[in-house]
């Protein structure tokens, strides 16, 4: 059954690459025109990303559609449901739209959980309209249901900063007990990181700058700190920073400094990991081919999560383990917060209510 769904909605939109972003009034999809298998979600609050900013400026080699309504960190309510669709949710329930929209299922990406590589993948805010937007249309098979307890506005950032870090701690590969280096770990992503590592058990070394960032990043389980801005040798302090000297096990790197993952490749130990998550435009990452094969180095890639991986995420967070901090703000606010985005002045994370 669905609910009474207004005619129009509010709505951050660009029409063309590195555009302005316009809040609008925009045509809101009506439940009979949904097809099978999509859900009309009345979308509370969003989160906001880099990425949201880097698909503004049009910054990777693959384009988004414009004009585009932005936004992949989206928690809302079902409001209706197409005709024919085979699932398990229902008008009513608390969901998230994802930056993965959705994928076909049956290919042998998504058949190993590699769902973000299906070939055939539908990106929120990205190749499809996303949450910057009252009313959003997603797919059912793809929304990730909220657990009880945790709220709409808490959700949003996990739904893609969450999830995407703690993704990537998988892939490092790491036991518990061994060391992992989380460059940024006071910023957006980085803060979560040091949750959901100390949640898997691992020993964390921070790195950051400044006395807050420390506070915070100490305060959330971190093991050790090195502040960047202070070290007269990135490399030599991030090796000293282990017991035995020989640096961490692995690093996951958020940053959108492409030097960032170079200097990880040195300071990991012999069979470390760096996990590649941050997306530098135009970034190259030069390796000393001897040293990577002699030390048997890694340098992998982590692209957001699967539906496994979000509930994971997500029901870490309702358990209280992880707690992202963020400010709310008016989704009239998001041209000033990008502009904040770029200019590198947002602590934390941003969600948008979309009431206002």
């Amino acid at each position: 059954m669905a609910q009474n769904i207004p005619k129009t909605q509010k709505v951050a939109i660009f029409h063309e690459l590195n555009g302005p972003i316009k809040i609008e009034d925009a045509p809101v999809i009506q439940p009979d025109q949904l097809k099978a298998g999509e859900a009309l979600v009345n979308v509370k609050f969003s989160g906001v990303c880099h990425t949201d900013l880097h698909a503004n400026k049009g910054d990777w080699p693959i384009k988004p559609k414009v004009p585009l309504i932005g936004g992949h960190e989206g928690a809302g309510i079902i409001v209706a449901i197409g005709k024919g669709t085979e699932t398990d949710l229902k008008v009513g329930d608390p969901v998230g739209i994802k930056w993965l929209a959705d994928s076909c299922l049956k290919c042998s990406f998504c058949r190993q959980g590699h769902e973000p590589n299906c070939q055939s993948a539908k990106l929120s805010g990205y190749t499809q309209d996303g949450s910057f937007q009252q009313y959003a249309v997603s797919f059912t098979r793809h929304l990730s249901k909220i657990p009880e307890g945790l709220s709409l506005a808490d959700a949003a950032p996990i739904l893609c900063a969450g999830v995407t870090v703690y993704r990537a701690l998988l892939n490092s590969g790491l036991k518990a007990g061994e060391w992992i280096a989380l460059p940024g770990a006071g910023g957006g992503l980085g803060h979560l990181a040091v949750q959901y590592a100390r949640n898997c058990g691992l020993r964390i070394i921070a790195v950051d700058t400044g006395a807050d960032k420390k506070k915070l990043c100490m305060d959330l389980g971190a093991d050790k700190w090195v502040d960047f801005r202070e070290s007269k040798d990135i490399v030599k302090d991030m090796k000293a920073a282990t017991p035995d000297g020989l640096g961490p096990h692995a690093a996951i790197i958020t940053s959108s400094v492409g030097a960032a993952y170079e200097q990880a490749m040195e300071y990991i130990r012999p069979t470390g990991t760096v996990v590649a998550v941050g997306l530098p435009p135009a970034a190259k990452v030069s390796a000393d081919v001897f040293f990577t094969v002699f030390d048997s180095k890694k340098l992998v890639g982590s692209y957001v999560g699967n539906r496994q991986d979000a509930e994971e995420a997500l029901d870490l967070a309702a358990a209280g383990r992880v707690k992202c901090l963020y400010k709310v703000l008016p989704l009239s606010e998001l041209p000033n917060v990008y502009k904040d985005m770029h200019d590198g002045k947002v602590a934390g994370r941003i969600v948008l209510d979309l009431s206002k």
